[in-house]
């Protein structure tokens, strides 16, 4: 069985520890727990592991947030994977900071990198796990807010909040969407 496990972010240094890249950093994570590395390919930098038996294909796509879609896309076909079988790490503005959330589908919630998946797939029913970068913006400041770098005493609790992130990919791929939802969401 084979999962497609996208970590949505931004390429270039000048991202790499901000709150839009959560994705990137969970799964530059999973490739030191795992032993695996990353190597450039089309539309993404691309590892692969295994499992439990299952294989896990996983990719930061290149194409920068806004058109993740195309790499979502041109993955999940090259590697004949369902859509049931991918999922899509990504920041979310709507959870507090570290909440991690499972779901199956639902709105973009204003987010340029779902919105590009949703509309290049054609549905918003698609595996997500949410991870919580809180909204302690100004109005108008969202775009700022993602993009500065995670403050000090947040960066000492991510490496915690990175390793629950990587159990809930291994019971996704190992037990599914509905059971995973039911061990770690509101956890």
């Amino acid at each position: 069985m084979k999962y497609l496990i996208v970590g949505l972010g931004n390429i270039g240094p000048e991202y790499r520890n901000t709150r839009h890249n959560i994705g990137f950093k969970i799964l530059d994570a999973l490739a030191r727990a795992s032993n695996f590395s990353f190597d450039s390919a089309r539309y993404a930098f691309k590892g692969e592991m295994r499992y439990k038996g299952r294989t896990l294909i996983c990719i930061k796509p290149t194409t920068y947030m806004n058109l993740s879609g195309k790499a979502v896309n041109y993955w999940m076909k090259e590697e004949n994977i369902s859509r049931e079988n991918i999922l899509i790490i990504t920041d979310d503005l709507a959870l507090s900071f570290g909440t991690l959330r499972l779901k199956t589908k639902g709105s973009n919630g204003g987010h340029n990198g779902l919105k590009d998946i949703e509309n290049i797939l054609g549905t918003s029913e698609y595996p997500r796990l949410r991870f919580g970068v809180g909204s302690d913006f100004q109005r108008g400041r969202q775009v700022d807010y993602v993009l500065s770098e995670w403050p000090e005493d947040e960066e000492m609790a991510l490496e915690e909040r990175i390793d629950k992130s990587i159990e809930i990919i291994h019971s996704f791929v190992s037990i599914g969407a509905e059971l995973t939802m039911s061990a770690f969401n509101n956890k």
